[in-house]
Parts: C-alpha cells; sequence; structure tokens
C-alpha cells in the first residue's frame, strides 16, 4: 500500500507531506492549496501519464510504500527524472514498471461528464449504464457450459461431494445478480453420493465445467449485486432492479412508476457513476481516488459514504484516498483524516 505522499514547492510555493491512514485515508483543506492537483499527480505517476505531471510546477514528489520502495519523481524545468529507490538504492525506472507498481483508478469531481472516442462531452452515466447493461447481456447469454481442462489430479467422492455443495452456493449467489449456468439434460445438479459414485467420470467433468463458470462471474456477481445493494440503501422512495434483458431500472416504492435514469436527481447520478467506477474499474490491490465524493449529495447522503467506502476497501482488497471539503464525509471518522497544511 501507499504509506506517505511527500511533495516539495508545489506552484513554487508549497511542502507537503501526508502520512496516510491504510486503507482508508480522508485528505480535507481550504480551497486553492493544491489538493486536487496533488491526487491527480498521484493518479499520473502510478499511472504513467507523465504529460500530465511535467506541466505543473513543482520540484520533486516521494511515493512511499509498504515494503520499502520509494518512487521519486524530480521536475527540472519541465523534464522529469523518474526514479526507484530500494534499499536506499536509486535507479532509473521505466514506465511499464512505473504501471506495474500500483494500479491507480482516480474519479474526479467532474465524473457527470466524459469525453467519446470523436471528442465529444457526453453524459458519464449513459457510458456506464450501457457498458454495464452489455456485460449483463453477456452474462445472460453465456449460460452454456464449456469442457473445462482436467488435471488428472485425485479427488474423492467426499471431496467431490463437498465441492457441489460450495458450487451449489455460489450459483445460487450468482442468480441473484440474473443470470447462471445452464445444467445440462440428464444431470441432478447437486448430485447425491450415490449418483458422484456410480457416474463419476462424468459428474467430474460437470464439476470442472461449473467451477470454470463459477471463476469467470461470481466476481462480476459479487459487484452487481453489491453495488444495487448500495444504490437502494442509499436511494428514497425508489428501488433499482435489473430487469430480464439486462438493464437497470428504477420503480418509484409507492406506484411502481417506471423512472428512467435520465430523469434521475444529480444526486442520484453521482451515487450511480461513483460506486460505478469502484465496483467495476477498481480490482484488488488498486488505490482509488476519489475527490469531492460530496458533489450534488445531500448531507445525509454524505454521512453514510463513509461506512460504504470503508467496506469496499476491507471486501475488495484496496485502498482508498478520499480528498472533501466537506465534515459530513469525514462524519465520525476524524482519527482517519488528515489536513492538507503546508510544511513551516
Amino acid at each position: 500500500m501507499l504509506s506517505k505522499i511527500i511533495i516539495y514547492k508545489l506552484f513554487n510555493e508549497f511542502d507537503y507531506e501526508i502520512e496516510l491512514k491504510g486503507r482508508l485515508t480522508y485528505i480535507h483543506s481550504q480551497n486553492g492549496i493544491g489538493k486536487s492537483t496533488v491526487m491527480r499527480m498521484v493518479s499520473n505517476v502510478l499511472n504513467g501519464n507523465l504529460e500530465e505531471v511535467r506541466t505543473v510546477p513543482f520540484e520533486r514528489m516521494d511515493l512511499m510504500f509498504d515494503g520499502g520502495t520509494n518512487i521519486i519523481v524530480e521536475n527540472n524545468n519541465q523534464e522529469l527524472n523518474i526514479l526507484a529507490q530500494r534499499s536506499e538504492v536509486e535507479e532509473e525506472i521505466g514506465l511499464a514498471d512505473l504501471r506495474g507498481i500500483m494500479k491507480c483508478l482516480y474519479i474526479g469531481p467532474d465524473r457527470a461528464y466524459s469525453e467519446d472516442g470523436e471528442g465529444h462531452v457526453i453524459p458519464s452515466l449513459m457510458v456506464y449504464m450501457r457498458e454495464l447493461s452489455e456485460n449483463i447481456q453477456k452474462a445472460i447469454a453465456d449460460s452454456a457450459l464449456s469442457p473445462a481442462q482436467d488435471s488428472g489430479a485425485e479427488i474423492s467422492d467426499a471431496e467431490l461431494d463437498s465441492l457441489f455443495r460450495d458450487l451449489e452456493a455460489k450459483i445460487d449467489f450468482i442468480k441473484g445478480a440474473g443470470f447462471g449456468p445452464q445444467i445440462p439434460a440428464g444431470y441432478r445438479f447437486p448430485p447425491s453420493r450415490y449418483e458422484i459414485s456410480q457416474y463419476r467420470a462424468d459428474y467430474r467433468k460437470l464439476a470442472l465445467s461449473l467451477k470454470q463458470y463459477v471463476d469467470k462471474y461470481y466476481g462480476f456477481a459479487e459487484s452487481l449485486i453489491v453495488y444495487r445493494d448500495i444504490v437502494n440503501n442509499i436511494y428514497v422512495n425508489k428501488t433499482v432492479t435489473i430487469n430480464e434483458k439486462g438493464f437497470f431500472e428504477a420503480r418509484m416504492d409507492r406506484t411502481g412508476t417506471i423512472v428512467p435514469l435520465s430523469k434521475f436527481s444529480s444526486g442520484e447520478k453521482q451515487i450511480l457513476i461513483m460506486f460505478y467506477l469502484l465496483l467495476f474499474r477498481a480490482g484488488p490491490g488498486y488505490l482509488a481516488i476519489i475527490d469531492e465524493p460530496e458533489v450534488s449529495l445531500h448531507v445525509s447522503w454524505q454521512q453514510q459514504l463513509g461506512k460504504i467506502f470503508a467496506d469496499i476497501t476491507r471486501v475488495r482488497n484496496l485502498q482508498m484516498i478520499v480528498a472533501t471539503h466537506a465534515p459530513s464525509v469525514i462524519h465520525d471518522d476524524w482519527d482517519l483524516a488528515v489536513e492538507l497544511r503546508a510544511k513551516e
């Protein structure tokens, strides 16, 4: 994990040393002293977007990681020198190695809009919901099991039975996301111990094919279910579901009236966008940086974010930095907060 960020002479004026708090850190400050700039710099360095870093006035930035690896970025009149420091030994590092140190997702305050491939500005929600629906539709269509490679490893009847019970639980969970595998005709799932012993070779192949399916789709189903639950726990008076065609659908709780996503409030759209990016774009081991998550959100919604962020960092095994101006986002987690102040 990233443990410390040090920057010297940002805008030729500010020196900062930011000690991170583990998996989740809140950074707050007054306006105009470089909080968002520092966040973008961290993201751009880790993603190898050095042209974006080059134009920022600063002398040096150090990114310090658990395990003793440090990345040093030196800026000499917009000529960058990137060094990796391990055991006090410094050496230049190439872009590929730099990008391999820690993957980073930056979610900026202007997240409501994106550029398409032709430079047009379009609503981000359209892009993300289309992408999500396409992936759900692919999962729905991909219900037929494929033969899986068999290593030939010995497995007892009891172990095969245990594997089927585990697969049953995981497949039931996947079905909660609206899709699942089609069990071939002539097979019972899960099979009895007698069926396993009598038709061992056939059920071994079935178990391997089901495991292959679960390995492919369990993570996606988990993200989808968590996403839906987060949204519905925050929203008031409406519930979001996934229809049989794989599209997100929102209905008013009392009347059942369908509400198009385009008619959602700006705050509701922000929730969909922010958690889509966190759950479907950031994987295990990532650093996710969220700048101003409070945009368009009512105070009561802002106060719910911290617990959700903490749960995501734990369940998804990622690190998160939340840059905010809103005390209500930090809420009861001031022990995880760092105020950005220039060093004396």
